[in-house]
């Protein structure tokens, strides 16, 4: 056993690749890794996330670095509990009341910064507003440890497929980065839904792992849609794209496409496709999302030119899926 363990650290050792650790043994090369200012891919229960002292200029740096990312994007920053969170920013009622109800959960909001807040300007791309969510499980106790909030954008080079396993983002960012925590798949797989309170108005401004119905239930208002720009993570207009081209709402196979699909009844010529997953034979919305990004990676593996979709309803977490399948065919002129 003791020369099987050997031989694998020397493999990484040749093949300069990440190491992988359950969570059970991680908390404490993790926390030695960003008390360092390096970073580090861990799991949260919307997708793995690369994660950096969001106090430390270096170490947001080596996120950008490690993803590629432009600089004008901004990050989320993760917090460990409100204390934290409201020593970083502003929450109006509506926020508080949003935070009270779904943190720590799939749930990022928009806030004013307080002054001085310690957040590196590079976090926040020289906006007033700073992006912040609690992550449950193993993020929110790393967070908690090192006493300093995270800065933690999808773990997956910039513009691709974000990773939901260890073995994706090891497979994409392994010859980059020191530490991948195995948490196994995420359970929302989809990103955390960003929300903005502007003059006592709710705007979403990515849709995500909570429904629009389940938070216009607890705010008691409709959500509006749409921003003026680059107001918070992932949304250009190119992102989450695999390889292989993009074409939506299919109603029949085109030659040598694969297929993603979603339901029991398939498009016209499905037998054809080169390859084919179902986001969920049922229907289920939260199977499709959990499944997502690892459909679409392993669909992007068989080397087809094109992934075609089968129409997915936009009600619930559809409307979130929809826009991931959107910025994946989106022309790929820019990326985040």
């Amino acid at each position: 056993m003791e020369a099987a363990v050997l031989r694998t650290a020397c493999l990484r050792l040749v093949a300069n690749l990440a190491e992988i650790l359950a969570v059970g043994e991680a908390l404490e090369r993790a926390l030695a890794l960003l008390q360092a200012g390096d970073v580090v891919a861990i799991p949260t229960e919307t997708v793995y996330g690369l994660a950096g002292d969001a106090t430390n200029g270096v170490a947001v740096a080596r996120i950008f670095e490690a993803k590629g990312r432009p600089r004008f994007n901004p990050l989320i920053a993760h917090v460990a509990d409100r204390a934290m969170a409201d020593r970083i920013a502003g929450f109006d009622p509506l926020s508080a009341k949003l935070a009270e109800a779904f943190w720590p959960g799939p749930l990022t909001l928009v806030l004013p910064q307080r002054a001085d807040n310690g957040i590196h300007p590079l976090v926040t791309a020289g906006l007033d507003t700073i992006a912040l969510r609690m992550p449950r499980g193993f993020g929110g106790e790393l967070i908690a440890r090192l006493g300093r909030p995270l800065a933690a954008p999808s773990a997956n080079s910039s513009g691709r497929i974000s990773g939901t396993t260890a073995q994706a983002v090891a497979a994409d960012l392994g010859d980059r980065i020191k530490l991948v925590v195995d948490g196994g798949a995420t359970p929302v797989g989809l990103e955390s839904t960003i929300l903005k309170v502007e003059n006592g108005k709710l705007r979403l401004l990515r849709p995500g792992g909570i429904g629009a119905e389940e938070i216009e239930a607890v705010a008691g208002a409709k959500l509006l849609r749409g921003a003026g720009g680059i107001e918070a993570p992932g949304m250009l207009a190119s992102h989450y794209a695999p390889g292989a081209a993009m074409r939506l709402n299919i109603q029949r196979i085109g030659s040598g496409e694969a297929l993603l699909a979603f339901g029991p009844k398939r498009a016209e010529g499905w037998q054809d496709a080169v390859a084919m997953r179902n986001l969920s034979e049922a229907g289920d919305l939260r199977e499709a999302a959990a499944n997502l990004f690892a459909y679409m990676q392993a669909l992007d593996r068989v080397g087809a030119a094109t992934i075609a979709v089968e129409p997915i309803p936009f009600e619930g977490l559809g409307e979130a899926i929809n826009d991931r399948l959107a910025r994946a065919a989106a022309p790929r002129d820019n990326t985040a």
